[in-house]
């Protein structure tokens, strides 16, 4: 018998480079005009803050206590007009001593759930943030597993797979994404590991030595590599969509395959 339905969605929302009151502002009237009970909703990578910081003296002028810690209201206050629901959103997360992180906090009705910190920095993150030292941590979300992911971590399959074999069953993935092919290659990390991804992505521009373009089309795939919702390219839009989370629950591929059971991993061993 199939387990209940549950609500995941994402917000896909284009901040303003360094206006974080602002963005916050922005974001709340859009999704005012799409609020619905949800169980779990996934916000892009540094999605109050923008992304493309010229060093870490603009960087450190909005990595703040102070805006972390309007971050972590703004979620809760979106916990609470989405009824409650388990808000993923990213921000860059003070490290002390002028250093910074590429975060995302998993935030429900009572506070901070979690946090994880981008373990693979892509281009010129490199001269801003820490590699992440969280390593790929599961989380519960009412009855739910839930692991985070940012951005370039799709790039290695590692990242979800470790998410996978540790229990999640929901793989949020907030993102700024550049290159063309998260989109169409999230498909395989939701096969390969029968899980559900949220990839919640931004779109517009912004200038980094070069003019960064923003692809959009977040996207919800499915644990057999359906996609369930998706974006446009250049516009904020908002999902919440039904699942049964049964169906991520469900590790067998058919009667003869099951996709962890036939691993052989004294066989992958380097």
């Amino acid at each position: 018998m199939n387990e209940p339905t549950h609500r995941i969605g994402f917000v896909q929302f284009t901040p303003v480079l360094g206006a974080l009151d602002f963005n916050i502002e922005r974001l709340l009237d859009l999704v005012r005009l799409r609020v619905e009970p949800a169980d779990l909703l996934v916000l892009p990578e540094m999605a109050l803050t923008g992304y493309a910081f010229r060093d870490k003296e603009e960087l450190g002028r909005i990595t703040t206590a102070e805006n972390t810690r309007k971050t972590l209201d703004t979620a809760a206050r979106l916990s609470d007009l989405f009824g409650g629901a388990a808000i993923v959103v990213g921000y860059p997360e003070p490290a002390g001593d002028g250093a910074f992180y590429n975060s995302c906090m998993l935030v429900g009705p009572d506070g901070l759930l979690g946090n994880y910190r981008k373990t693979h920095l892509f281009g010129a993150e490199k001269d801003l943030f820490l590699p992440g030292d969280t390593g790929f941590a599961v989380f519960s979300v009412r009855d739910l597993t839930v692991g985070m992911m940012i951005c370039f971590d799709w790039f290695f399959p590692e990242s979800a797979r470790t998410l996978a074999l540790r229990g999640a069953e929901i793989i949020a993935h907030p993102t700024n994404l550049v290159m063309p092919y998260c989109q169409r290659a999230m498909f395989t990390r939701a096969l390969e590991n029968s899980v559900y991804t949220i990839t919640a992505n931004r779109c517009g521009t912004e200038m980094h030595q070069k003019e960064l373009r923003f692809t959009g089309e977040s996207v919800i795939y499915g644990p057999r590599g359906n996609i369930l919702a998706s974006a446009p390219k250049t516009e904020d839009h908002v999902a919440v969509i039904d699942i049964d989370i049964h169906r991520a629950r469900n590790k067998n591929l058919n009667a003869r395959n099951h996709i962890y059971d036939d691993r052989v991993p004294d066989l992958y061993d380097l």
